[in-house]
């Protein structure tokens, strides 16, 4: 009886040995392949505060399901004897943090009132913000981002480029294609309202799309129209795809400091967007040391007839199309950014992209063995949008109209929300300092250089020779005439062939059966003249040079048409040119020095204190009698402000959350350009006419600003929300 019993006990335990078993199995079974796409966090750093408590009882290390002893079963350490995961071996991408569960579910998102879901979202975004930023700790800072630091660079590097391609090539596009006074200035004028539009439109289409590619789109436009403005002829055509390369480029700061910021640390972001402001300085040397060594070289040109003209201007608007195109074949081997990816929920590509950046840095360590731990993100929650329907069967183009227009109104949707509760009042402020700033340099860098040219004509009039009362007869002219006055002269049987006037007046002379074959004039007139039996062949005087002038019995052949270029021995372009280029290599030092101390004193200190500095230096152009005075200020006044560049760029970024960076800093940029037509019409206008105005201009709105910027939060600390 006691065997019989016995046997019955050891076939029950027996049976619920295998009972026990066959769950254990299958607990593996059902959680192997979710383990093995779960990356652990390393055991110096801790996620609990991200991860559910349930299901995590320690840091990185799931609970799993315990057995009646108290073990812990090896079912969620992502390998067991059978089946055993290596470190570093690839498992799949993890789950999102906030999937589904079956209990315990909240109440449905469409019971929720709007409010509440933006609340819900807020709170997800704050709680993003803070493993967002471990995240990156724990990718940590190398290969990726120098990589993304010169992608980035290059196109950074095309908008200075196109900011001085302007001020450059506006005076020989100007002679070039015969402007008249009333339209000159426009190019100017034209290129910046473009940048200002493109500025707006492609920083908020960032904040929709992403920042790889509405850059990709920016940067391709303006290379482009920048690449087709050097075939066009006519002006108003040139103006054209001027205007759209701006647009194209207005793009490029917005996006550029919005995408590398998202990247960085927190303990490197100040540094290292201080650092990417040097190509903005790079940009403008390349463009001056381009300008210097082609645009004077006039023998780099070719026409086809008189219809078309390439002159050495055209080239250098060729070259500095490279830094742009670089940038774009560049920025198609680098990835979109992780936190615009998380911000719209979508978790599986930022977390390729974020394992990308730590596998890529580790490798560049020596350290390839070391394994991305971050396995769960936090999403925020998402809000629906109304979506225009369409059916099928619509046309093309209706659908592309469609599309715009939903995202157009989008762009201006988010643009409202950067004056809502929290970033309203920062909205404000910002746009006052780059108002005020942006108003200051670009015045008066319109103003340095139209003040250092006055000085030069002034000089150069001073030298002038005055002929009076002269009588030639039966002279061959064939050399240049330059800088000279000719009163009350005459002139008979005299041949003038091969030869060039430049900036020469004859008033009230007489010319008598003289002879002019192949005779260029620029900046020369002819004022109450005479001309009886004479013959032109192959020059460039005609009425508009003719002033009160009568001509009786003369015939003209062959007339040059187009408008002439300055000459071969002309040395003020290249001294034009060496200036800019002493100015823009002048910001060096600040640059250097605002990369160095960005985070040890603090954004507001630098870009208030810079910008105060700045405006109390403009004071000192009171004693700029000289050109080597006035050079000195220029490079005085660049130095100054740049680390209040540097600043405001840093500041910007940081201050609004990623749903708004690109259209906040858009919005702040595009202020940037409406301020620069702004200065450069008032500026401009003051020129040769007093120096009171617009040192007084520049130094209150440089000063004014500067304080505001002092009541902007401190953005040191911050994580990028």
């Amino acid at each position: 009886m006691n065997d019989a019993h016995n046997n019955r006990t050891s076939l029950v335990k027996g049976a619920k040995d295998i009972a026990k078993e066959a769950k254990k199995q299958a607990g593996k079974n059902l959680t192997k392949a979710a383990d093995r796409a779960s990356d652990e966090y390393s055991a110096h750093r801790s996620y609990n505060q991200f991860q559910n408590e349930d299901d995590y009882n320690s840091y990185g290390q799931p609970g799993g399901e315990r057995d009646e002893d108290g073990a812990s079963s090896d079912a969620t350490e992502g390998h067991d004897d059978e089946d055993e995961i290596y470190e570093g071996e690839y498992q799949g991408v993890p789950a999102c943090q906030d999937a589904p569960v079956a209990l315990g579910q909240p109440a449905s998102d469409g019971l929720k009132s709007h409010k509440e879901l933006e609340g819900e979202r807020q709170a997800d975004e704050e709680e993003l913000a803070q493993q967002y930023e471990l995240i990156m700790q724990e990718c940590g800072h190398g290969r990726f981002q120098w990589q993304l630091f010169f992608v980035l660079g290059l196109a950074l590097m095309s908008d200075g480029v196109e900011v001085f391609v302007v001020g450059f090539v506006l005076p020989s596009a100007e002679t070039d294609m015969c402007v008249p006074n009333s339209g000159a200035g426009w190019l100017g004028s034209t290129v910046y309202l473009g940048m200002m539009f493109g500025a707006f439109f492609w920083g908020g289409l960032s904040d929709r799309l992403g920042r790889r590619q509405c850059l990709l789109i920016s940067m391709s436009l303006n290379g482009f129209f920048a690449f087709l403005s050097s075939f066009v002829q006519g002006y108003s055509m040139f103006l054209f795809c001027r205007m759209l390369s701006g647009f194209g480029i207005g793009g490029a700061v917005p996006i550029v400091f919005s995408y590398f910021a998202e990247v960085l640390a927190r303990e490197k972001r100040g540094e290292h967007l201080s650092w990417l402001c040097m190509f903005w300085m790079i940009g403008g040397i390349y463009a001056s040391a381009m300008a210097w060594a082609i645009i004077p070289h006039y023998g780099w040109s070719f026409s086809m007839g008189s219809a078309y003209q390439f002159h050495s201007w055209r080239v250098f608007v060729v070259v500095c199309a490279f830094p742009c195109v670089s940038a774009v074949v560049a920025l198609t081997f680098m990835p979109e950014s992780p936190r615009f990816f998380l911000q719209m929920g979508k978790h599986d590509e930022a977390w390729m992209v974020l394992k990308q950046i730590h596998d890529t840095n580790m490798r560049a360590r020596g350290e390839p063995e070391r394994v991305f731990t971050v396995n769960r993100i936090k999403i925020p929650k998402q809000l629906d949008e109304l979506v225009e329907m369409r059916s099928e069967s619509t046309n093309a183009a209706l659908k592309v109209l469609i599309k715009v227009k939903t995202e157009l109104r989008g762009i201006w949707s988010t643009f409202m929300r950067c004056f809502d509760y929290p970033v309203k009042d920062n909205t404000k402020k910002l746009a006052v300092v780059w108002l005020t700033l942006s108003f200051g340099y670009y015045g008066l860098s319109v103003w340095f250089p139209d003040v250092i040219k006055h000085l030069q004509a002034d000089e150069y009039a001073s030298r002038v020779k005055i002929h009076n009362n002269e009588r030639i007869e039966d002279f061959t002219f064939n050399f240049t005439l330059e800088n000279q006055i000719h009163r009350n002269g005459v002139f008979l049987n005299d041949r003038f062939i091969s030869m060039k006037f430049k900036a020469v007046s004859f008033i009230n002379s007489s010319f008598m059966n003289c002879y002019f074959e192949d005779v260029s004039s620029v900046g020369s007139s002819f004022k109450n003249c005479t001309f009886v039996d004479s013959f032109f062949y192959n020059t460039d005087i005609d009425d508009a040079k003719l002033t009160n002038s009568r001509v009786i019995s003369s015939s003209f052949h062959h007339n040059k048409t187009g408008c002439q270029m300055t000459f071969d021995d002309d040395y003020s372009a290249y001294w034009v040119y060496f200036v800019n280029f002493l100015g823009t290599l002048a910001v060096l030092p600040g640059n250097i020095v605002s990369a160095l101390l960005m985070d040890k004193i603090g954004r507001l200190s630098m870009l208030g204190g810079s910008m105060v500095l700045s405006g109390i230096s403009c004071f000192f152009l009171w004693f700029g009698t000289s050109e080597s005075m006035m050079i000195f200020m220029l490079c005085l006044y660049n130095g100054l402000s740049i680390s209040a560049w540097n600043s405001l760029d840093v500041v910007t970024a940081e201050l609004y959350p990623t749903d708004r960076r690109g259209t906040g800093f858009g919005f702040c940029n595009a202020m940037c350009k409406l301020s620069a037509v702004l200065g450069n019409l008032i500026f401009g206008s003051l020129v040769g006419i007093t120096k009171a105005i617009p040192i007084l201009l520049a130094s209150c709105v440089l000063v004014g600003g500067g304080l505001v910027a002092l009541r902007l939060p401190d953005t040191r600390a911050n994580v990028l929300m």
